[in-house]
């Protein structure tokens, strides 16, 4: 499946990752999304050499959704700078099977990565390497005992979402790794960036995209909810 390409100008390109695509290569040597656009834009402007691209956002392999890549390093180092500061708006789409304690709220956690085996720790308190971790979420709706959260999040760190919501007992569904022992396909993790906002690097203009994820799997029925989305 080729990623769909949302919107595309001279210094940036915004598309879909579906689930299941590298972000970028790893030891596996598996497709991934970085590749995939550069032999793209190579092959579209007949570019010789190398191209350059330049990755903001490092989505899991099993996290579909939008992203924005920079395809000048003048537009790299602005969009950068505009993350390192906060300022880039992303909202997750998310489905448990458990209805969260509050209807909407904010969590605040640290994070610990364990890189070795690739998994997030959540503590109450600040532990030694820990970082500090916020996110908003909201309750959209239930159907078929299957609970929509839309998330926003403050700060970036590894397996946030799905590392938080599991420490509050919500597993996503499709997470093994955090807690979900429900059986399901491969990759269909329920998390989907659905929305990102952020000023254009070089235009200035305020820009914002929105896609939602396709209806299969557990996702099937969720577009019930959708039209309340903002």
């Amino acid at each position: 499946m080729y990623p769909k390409i949302i919107y595309e100008d001279n210094h940036i390109i915004v598309l879909e990752k579906y689930p299941g695509l590298l972000s970028q290569g790893d030891s596996s040597g598996h497709p991934n999304l970085v590749d995939i656009v550069k032999a793209y834009l190579k092959e579209k402007y007949d570019k010789p050499g190398d191209v350059f691209l330049g990755l903001l956002q490092r989505y899991d392999r099993p996290v579909g959704g939008i992203m924005v890549m920079a395809k000048t390093s003048k537009a790299f180092t602005r969009l950068h700078d505009q993350i390192k500061e906060r300022t880039v708006d992303k909202f997750y789409l998310a489905i448990t099977k458990f209805k969260p304690p509050e209807i909407s709220g904010e969590l605040s956690h640290f994070l610990l990565k364990d890189e070795k085996a690739n998994r997030t720790t959540v503590h109450e308190e600040f532990v030694t390497g820990s970082k500090d971790a916020r996110l908003k979420y909201e309750l959209l709706g239930e159907k078929d005992d299957k609970f929509l959260l839309r998330i926003k999040l403050i700060t970036g760190r590894s397996h946030q979402i799905r590392a938080q919501l599991a420490h509050i007992g919500c597993p996503l569904l499709g997470d093994v790794k955090y807690g979900n022992s429900i059986p399901k396909p491969a990759y269909d993790l329920c998390l989907y960036a659905y929305k990102i906002a952020f000023v254009h690097p070089v235009l200035k203009e305020n820009m914002e995209f929105t896609h939602f994820p396709r209806l299969t799997g557990f996702w099937t029925g969720m577009d019930d909810f959708f039209n309340q989305i903002t």
